[in-house]
């Protein structure tokens, strides 16, 4: 099978089992972290998802690769050296897909652990007696930060506004029991949360609207 056919092959295979699940153009491209423009062009065979990708959309639709590449009208028989090479490689990206998630745990307790070495080391030396424990309100920022920073880095946003929103919080959480062991009420810092998470809840939903309506009208053209 050359690219052309195999382009066209997967998606045609895509939009079948995208319209199977129920789900619009736009939709899958929320679940997978691409855009609608992009599952467009996969399914009119214009272009052609990336290994990585093909296992995530397998995932969502609880199929194997090897679904989104043969033509399901073949009869069945011994799978091809490229359906083979697909499997083979599918496995090492679900495998690269379980050591991030290591590494976002790992990541996690390295900074919960760096909180609870300053806490103990000054406690052990009788050093900031009663308000040592605030390190553990400042590993909040901190994890979400390393997290944000991680995911950013392997092109996954899916759980940037619930991140963001910890770093916003956990640094004035953190501002404001660090003022309360100097006898400063700063209660109305929260008020910038609010402020804040308005901000992120309209960043993010800036570019919704416009992705769901162009995947409706792929949906309808499709």
């Amino acid at each position: 099978m050359d690219s052309e056919k195999l382009k066209l092959q997967i998606g045609s295979n895509i939009a079948s089992y995208r319209k199977r699940a129920g789900l619009t153009q736009a939709g899958l491209a929320e679940r997978i972290n691409y855009s609608d423009k992009a599952v467009s062009k996969w399914e009119r065979g214009e272009s052609m998802p990336d290994v990585t990708t093909l296992v995530q959309l397998a995932e969502q639709f609880d199929i194997t690769v090897n679904d989104l590449v043969v033509d399901p009208n073949e009869l069945p028989g011994n799978p091809g050296t490229l359906e083979k090479a697909m499997t083979q490689v599918s496995e090492k990206a679900l495998k690269r897909k379980a050591d991030k998630r290591i590494i976002l745990k790992l990541s996690s307790i390295l900074v919960w652990f760096v909180a609870l070495l300053l806490y103990v080391l000054l406690s052990s030396f009788d050093i900031g007696t009663g308000w040592n424990w605030v390190f553990f309100f400042y590993a909040i920022p901190v994890n979400c930060i390393v997290l944000l920073s991680l995911r950013s880095a392997w092109h996954d946003f899916r759980w940037n506004k619930l991140l963001i929103s910890g770093i916003v919080w956990g640094s004035l959480l953190s501002i404001y029991v660090t003022a309360s062991f100097w006898k400063i009420n700063l209660w109305k810092i929260f008020l910038l949360g609010v402020l804040g998470q308005l901000a992120i809840f309209l960043w993010f939903r800036m570019f919704r609207p416009m992705k769901e309506t162009a995947g409706k009208d792929e949906a309808d053209h499709g």
